[in-house]
């Protein structure tokens, strides 16, 4: 299996090339303080181009080590009412990696405690309502397609919806070979997305989606994906080629 660091981090970044500070970005503004914490809306293109590609809804010190140790950020293309989930999400999990439990074991006992409050929103308890799941799909997922490629088609989907009633980790984007919930031959783009932060997405998307078509377990396209991504990010000019050649 290849291998790569989580989260990848920027070489020009941990060599203390690139440098950032308040009033300038990443930063945006201040959103709340939970426990010692401030909890700040950050740039999150600005953080996956420059910074972490890892970096997608949210982080905290404990994981991502850029982060100040007394802050938590939040992307500012995430901050759609879902803060204050997000916000005691980091805090469950700072607690607990700082305590020596690892990344996978707080996150899914921050993600449980998650759930629980997301259950209590106004379009959870409308969701808990509607018993087919193809339902919720057509009528409160889908929102638009935005590309067709053969027989797969591309929708920008309501990613909060996605989140309270199938998994609350979908960030970004996402397709049939990884989600069960996905229908077959749909990559789903998350509409917290940015219109030009998407085409980055589609193109992972497009390339994981391809090589584990072929077999390929998933961290490994995952990983090919990643780095295709950041060839992306890096020269803008290739990506409608990277598109035709992914079509």
């Amino acid at each position: 299996m290849l291998k790569r660091e989580f989260p990848f981090i920027n070489p020009d970044f941990k060599k203390k090339k690139m440098k950032f500070s308040h009033g300038k970005k990443p930063y945006f503004k201040k959103i709340m303080k939970i426990s010692d914490f401030n909890v700040w809306l950050v740039d999150g293109n600005y953080i996956r181009g420059k910074i972490c590609e890892d970096f997608v809804n949210m982080g905290q010190p404990a994981l991502f080590k850029f982060i100040p140790k007394n802050e938590f950020w939040i992307a500012k293309e995430a901050n759609s009412g879902e803060e204050n989930f997000y916000a005691h999400h980091l805090l469950i999990e700072n607690r607990l990696m700082k305590k020596g439990m690892s990344y996978d074991k707080a996150w899914l006992i921050a993600a449980s405690a998650e759930k629980r409050e997301r259950m209590k929103s106004k379009l959870s308890k409308k969701l808990q309502k509607i018993k087919s799941d193809k339902k919720i799909v057509s009528n409160n997922i889908h929102k638009k397609i935005l590309e067709k490629i053969g027989e797969l088609r591309i929708w920008l989907v309501n990613g909060e919806a996605v989140r309270d009633k199938f998994r609350i980790d979908f960030a970004g984007g996402g397709h049939d070979k990884v989600y069960s919930f996905i229908p077959r031959n749909e990559i789903w783009i998350d509409d917290d997305l940015s219109n030009n932060e998407r085409k980055f997405i589609i193109i992972h998307e497009l390339k994981e989606r391809k090589l584990m078509s072929k077999g390929r377990k998933y961290y490994d396209a995952h990983y090919v994906a990643t780095e295709l991504e950041d060839i992306a990010r890096k020269k803008p000019s290739k990506v409608k080629r990277i598109m035709k050649n992914l079509s």
